[in-house]
């Protein structure tokens, strides 16, 4: 008979990695077994201590929580669990309020990130589970793997594919995946 473990956390079967040349890289590739997409990262390239507003990329390893996508083009196959994003969505970057790195509802008092957008960045989004257990205000919210820009500018700390590459990505994932940003 086999003996359950019990409070242990089960391991992710899918990670991603992020692979860079240095911590100041503002670009570099996701890894996902032998598939290497280009990927674009944080302006202030990768940091340990990431900080609100900094423009960096956390380092570490986090779940992927779940998704959120535009109606047009649709829901991505995969088995990540995801929901519509609605014109009224955001996510609290006031390090102050209690619903910080929070999903929240325009209109919202604070300040918060709108994620539906006009540029089409956000019209996939994975949510990372950075700063999100616990929560430490000032240590950076809103961290999502999200669309690049078609010149693979840097993101405000998040990291960003090609959307034909993300949907491929989320195509392969195993529900229980996390992604690795060491250096």
């Amino acid at each position: 008979m086999r003996s359950k473990s019990i409070g242990r956390r089960r391991k992710p079967i899918g990670t991603l990695f992020v692979r860079v040349l240095s911590q100041a890289a503002r670009r570099g590739h996701v890894q996902f077994g032998t598939l290497m997409l280009p990927c674009a990262l944080g302006r202030s390239g990768i940091k340990a201590l990431k900080q609100e507003g900094d423009g960096a990329t956390p380092r570490g390893r986090f779940r992927l929580r779940y998704g959120l996508y535009r109606p047009s083009p649709g829901r991505p196959p995969t088995v990540l669990p995801f929901r519509v994003i609605h014109r009224d969505d955001g996510w609290s970057d006031c390090p102050r309020d209690r619903n910080y790195n929070r999903p929240v509802r325009f209109p919202y008092a604070a300040s918060a990130e709108r994620l539906w957008r006009d540029d089409g960045l956000y019209d996939l989004i994975v949510v990372l589970g950075y700063n999100d257990v616990p929560r430490v205000r000032y240590r950076g919210s809103a961290i999502f793997l999200h669309i690049a820009r078609d010149d693979f500018r840097p993101t405000e700390g998040c990291i960003a594919l090609r959307a034909r590459d993300l949907r491929r990505l989320l195509t392969l994932l195993p529900k229980e995946s996390e992604i690795s940003i060491l250096v």
